[in-house]
């Protein structure tokens, strides 16, 4: 089992129950093959950088997951058979980023967060 992360942006015309249906779907495809998904992200509505199929914002979602190596390719069919996707993006994450994320989420100090005053 390898650790990786996906980010999706989904069409903003989507609803809230839509959207959640389709983060679902996801990660049911990902506990199918014996995986787990460590981790759910929604960030919402984005603006986008450049317009992608003429829209200029998408629903941003990222998941980070564990699964076997040949999973990807089976995931990545069933994102660019998906009308609601905009673009996807897999990251594979070596033990620092998985490290790095569970600090991240449980509030300890990673030591990148901006210093005030």
């Amino acid at each position: 089992m390898n650790n990786y992360e996906l980010m999706v942006i989904f069409t903003p015309v989507l609803s809230e129950e839509e959207f959640k249906a389709a983060q679902k779907k996801f990660m049911d495809l990902v506990t199918e093959v014996k995986g787990t998904v460590v981790h759910t992200n929604p960030w919402g509505l984005k603006s986008l950088a450049y317009p992608i199929q003429k829209k200029t914002t998408g629903l941003y979602w990222v998941m980070e997951y564990t699964a076997p190596s040949d999973f990807n390719e089976k995931l990545k069919i069933q994102l660019l058979r998906d009308e609601s996707v905009m673009r996807h993006m897999f990251t594979a994450l070596d033990k620092y980023a998985v490290e790095y994320n569970a600090k991240k989420r449980s509030g300890v100090p990673t030591g990148t967060e901006k210093v005030e005053g």
